[in-house]
């Protein structure tokens, strides 16, 4: 009876305010995300809430970080607390060393496979119009962005890229549902293999001064010129065709006087 009591008045201490401060403890702890089942797994069996109780204690939580230089965050691998966002600037000088930046074709092919997956090597290129680097996949494979779901059941049996729960939880979306419509961003369809960092100066509209009058003149300076080029080509035309009559004419072996 007596365990029995002991038991009851664990699990009401945990069901109280102490359950919001032990999972508040472990999200800090774990340095990443923690799903329901984790954060259930914290507890012996004589002591685990009920599930509704964590969810409430999460909730709580949350409200209490409204003011608060971190946030209790949702992502597809569970919660997590971290640094509010808008704060990111000052927080980021606590480290000398820069982040790592990345290239233009790495977010083009990393958005392709976001947006279009699953997809294959070639189908990136064809759309990119260029090829696709494999240092580019490598790289997303060692950042745990993308794994290859499947292969396409053509001749060669390419590989099929996705996203994991790691692409997920580094752009703090829960699902794919939350990426950016493509009407947010660009026509995906369009996509070009190199975007400009500038918009493209606008053009210059110049224009020729009196252009009507321009072209009455050259096109009476044409005319003129065709012409007098036409008379002088006939001219000379002739003067050299007659010239070589007369000369075959002498030379010709029916010229009786050979």
């Amino acid at each position: 009876m007596t365990e029995q009591n002991e038991a009851t008045a664990v699990t009401s201490m945990i069901q109280g305010g102490q359950l919001k401060q032990i999972l508040e403890a472990a999200l800090l702890a774990a340095g990443q995300p923690l799903s329901h089942a984790q954060l259930g797994a914290l507890f012996s069996e004589e002591e685990r809430p009920p599930a509704g109780e964590i969810s409430r204690a999460l909730e709580l939580l949350s409200n209490d970080c409204a003011n608060r230089g971190v946030e209790l965050k949702k992502v597809a691998s569970g919660y997590r607390l971290q640094v509010r966002q808008d704060l990111n600037e000052w927080v980021s000088r606590l480290w000398k060393e820069r982040p790592q930046r990345y290239s233009r074709a790495l977010l083009e092919t990393m958005a392709l496979i976001a947006y279009r997956q699953p997809i294959t090597r070639g189908e990136i290129e064809a759309v990119r119009g260029v090829s696709v680097s494999t240092n580019i996949v490598r790289t997303l494979q060692e950042r745990e962005w993308i794994r290859v779901v499947g292969h396409r059941d053509v001749p060669g049996k390419p590989a099929l890229f996705g996203t994991t729960k790691t692409f997920l939880d580094s752009f703090d979306l829960q699902n794919l549902d939350d990426l950016p419509t493509l009407a947010e961003i660009r026509d995906m369809e369009n996509l070009e293999p190199e975007l400009q960092l500038e918009p493209a100066p606008a053009a210059v509209d110049v224009k020729d001064p009196e252009p009507e009058a321009n072209d009455e003149f050259d096109d009476e300076f044409d005319d003129e010129s065709d012409d007098e080029f036409d008379d002088e080509s006939d001219a000379d035309f002739d003067a050299e065709f007659k010239d070589e009559s007369d000369d075959e004419s002498d030379t010709s072996p029916e010229n009786p006087q050979q």
